[in-house]
């Protein structure tokens, strides 16, 4: 007799997450250990302009390595991690010919290579390959550089590339006062349940809801993510659409892609704001943003005029939310068919419910 899921494709019948992903230690451990297996967002291009080197603490406990970006005649992921005594070579953005560890002066490359070491004079068989950094596949896309496994990875750029492949994104360039770095109090899956839903707008973002069209706020799954497209109000800011794109003739507001588990691509008339959810514990998320500009004429106006106050408001109700999980009298809810599709699709995934769905 085959196990009925855990969560049910019918959203009419379906209940919501069991409580116990956003509170077990054991839960919170499984899943982490098979994140790897998705592909993640390490940089967009154009933060190599001015650095030749960038370290990426946002993956680490993702994917559970210590990373780097290197430029010199290409872009590599490398690890970061010495290979001496294990020491972290890059703490932060730096633009030099070679990588050194601060701990006892090993040398390498931007290609990885070992260089030199000094005291290693009468060593025996050394250096060997082990001594150079290990080296990480990366993928590219539009200017953005993803890293990790390859679940989902084609599905994922094909549809975004189907509805926002005029976009020109690798010509963005990176906004470092945009970079934020938040930790709350919560699972990381409650932030992403947070993302998935316009349903909770009127309620929370009142500054938000005022330059949005609630009843035209459109939800669209596909495999390994979900859009959400915000629609302006009238006079609100709005995408210059070309011809070429299949919501020529619309208002729109905001591309919001969330790409499991927590990349979230937001993208409005003024350029991208990245979100990167990592997990810290079973009660603890941070949360990075990025933010590349592509328009600075269109910077502070519509959806995405006031980012830090809507992540502010998101913090306090997904903190609240952890606290009300955690209480013995609450399992699980229902989902509200007409606008909590998204969250559903992230259920059924996480669970492993969702190999036939598409």
């Amino acid at each position: 007799m085959v196990a009925a899921p855990i969560i049910d494709s019918d959203i009419c019948k379906a209940h919501t997450l069991p409580s116990r992903y956003y509170t077990e230690e054991s839960l919170f451990s499984d899943i982490l250990s098979r994140l790897s297996n998705s592909f993640h967002f390490a940089a967009h291009v154009s933060q190599l302009n001015e650095n030749s080197i960038i370290p990426l603490p946002q993956l680490e406990n993702i994917l559970g390595e210590a990373l780097i970006l290197t430029k010199d005649e290409q872009i590599r992921c490398l690890s970061n991690v010495c290979t001496h005594r294990g020491m972290l070579i890059a703490t932060k953005p730096c633009d030099l010919k070679s990588l050194k560890c601060g701990y006892h002066g090993r040398t390498f490359g931007l290609d990885g290579c070992m260089r030199n070491m000094p005291e290693f004079t009468d060593v025996e068989n050394f250096p060997t390959d082990s001594d150079n950094l290990r080296e990480f596949n990366i993928k590219k896309w539009n200017g953005i550089i993803f890293l990790g496994g390859e679940q989902f990875y084609d599905a994922v750029i094909n549809e975004m590339q189907n509805r926002i492949g005029w976009m020109n994104i690798e010509s963005f360039e990176y906004d470092e006062s945009r970079h934020r770095s938040y930790d709350i109090n919560a699972n990381w899956a409650l932030y992403v349940d947070n993302y998935l839903e316009g349903f909770h707008i009127p309620f929370v973002h009142g500054d938000l809801h005022s330059v949005l069209d609630y009843d035209s706020y459109s939800t669209e799954l596909f495999e390994g993510g979900v859009l959400q497209i915000g629609i302006a109000n009238e006079g609100e800011a709005c995408f210059d659409l070309p011809e070429s794109s299949p919501d020529f003739g619309k208002k729109i507001a905001a591309y919001y892609y969330w790409i499991y588990p927590g990349l979230m691509l937001n993208f409005y008339p003024w350029g991208l704001s990245v979100n990167v959810v990592s997990p810290i514990s079973v009660d603890r998320t941070r949360i990075v943003y990025h933010g590349f500009v592509g328009e600075k004429s269109m910077l502070g106006k519509g959806a995405g005029g006031d980012l830090d106050k809507v992540e502010a408001e998101d913090q306090e109700i997904v903190e609240a939310t952890q606290r009300g999980v955690s209480s013995k009298s609450y399992e699980r809810g229902r989902y509200s068919p007409s606008k909590e599709k998204g969250v559903h699709h992230f259920h059924r995934i996480l669970t492993n419910s969702s190999d036939n769905d598409f």
